[in-house]
């Protein structure tokens, strides 16, 4: 079995991009698009947003560092790892280490790129740099942004995962980047 694979299906044609609402978070874009060798043309609705990184924390003990916090969407707590948006003109990594020190106060030297998810590609056009910093260490307070209210949770890996398994840590991007982390070997270092 190969480890590469090759897409075969065209990019289809866009015909027209119209923006239809702009927040601080993404924009929704109204797109005609035409397969190629059809003339029917289709209509879909993406969110254009920033690209996002993710972090799996581990402490030298080999304790996870998590997120604990309010996500309007489910309207109730979610259990993640570290993340956010990568700002203008910030590289993944630069962005993935300063969500970790702002979300946590959890600091590492020690980077490895893991992955890059799709966080939607039915309807994002961005994706998810996933990284493992290892050795992390608590310096400092967190200092979340304004409408961040994280609780920083600690366990093993195993706990982690079994509450993966049963369904309490249920992100989809973070469940990609979970997998990413099984899978990983012989990643080279950033």
């Amino acid at each position: 079995m190969s480890e590469n694979f090759q897409y075969s299906k065209p990019r289809w044609q866009v015909l027209e991009d119209k923006k239809v609402c702009k927040t601080t978070i993404f924009s929704v874009h109204q797109l005609k698009l035409q397969p190629e060798k059809k003339k029917e043309t289709a209509d879909f609705f993406l969110l254009k947003a920033p690209e996002w990184t993710n972090v799996i924390a581990l402490t030298p003990e080999n304790q996870i560092v998590l997120v604990e916090q309010y996500r309007a969407g489910i309207h109730a707590s979610s259990l993640e790892i570290p993340g956010g948006v990568v700002d203008p003109g910030e590289e993944p990594l630069q962005a993935a280490k300063r969500e970790l020190l702002e979300e946590t106060g959890f600091r590492s030297t020690h980077w490895k790129k893991i992955g890059k998810t799709s966080s939607n590609p039915a309807i994002f056009t961005n994706y998810t740099h996933v990284y493992l910093a290892e050795k992390c260490e608590k310096i400092q307070d967190q200092q979340p942004d304004s409408n961040e209210d994280i609780r920083v949770h600690q366990m093993s890996v195993d706990e982690f995962l079994n509450l993966v398994k049963n369904g309490t840590v249920h992100h989809a991007i973070v469940l990609a980047a979970v997998a990413q982390f099984l899978l990983m070997e012989n990643i080279p270092s950033d």
